[in-house]
């Protein structure tokens, strides 16, 4: 994916539909059968990578006036992030990390993103490996 939906926490994921799709509901026979195995994966690679007390997976599909694209965040949640967010946790944690503004450290980000690469490269591979 080559968009960012909102300033989230170092290890926060997107998943999102190549097509254009705007809700779960939209989603062809294909798609939805991939989507649930891709999910499990890529929060197998935020919760190794970041070890959070919990991983929120939530779906956003919000334009301005209407359903714009479909969107799948995958967030780790730690005990140092709800900290500094005062405690809050679900929807109030999110939007008020979304409404601050606070960006993770680009270096930082580039650091997760080749981690989270090479566990989803390994998570491929096994997977293409007959048993």
């Amino acid at each position: 994916m080559n968009h960012v939906v909102g300033p989230m926490n170092l290890g926060t994921l997107i998943v999102s539909p190549r097509d254009h799709v705007v809700a779960i509901a939209d989603l062809d026979d294909t798609a939805a059968a991939v989507l649930g195995p891709l999910l499990r994966d890529t929060a197998r690679v935020v919760e190794t990578l970041c070890r959070p007390e919990q991983t929120y997976v939530c779906m956003w599909s919000h334009g301005r006036d209407a359903r714009k694209h479909l969107h799948i965040a995958v967030q780790p949640v730690t005990a140092e992030v709800r900290a500094r967010y005062g405690g809050l946790r679900s929807e109030q944690l999110q939007a008020r990390m979304l409404a601050s503004g606070a960006e993770p450290d680009i270096t930082e980000v580039g650091q997760f993103c080749e981690r989270a690469r090479e566990l989803f490269r390994a998570t491929t591979t096994s997977a293409e490996v007959p048993s």
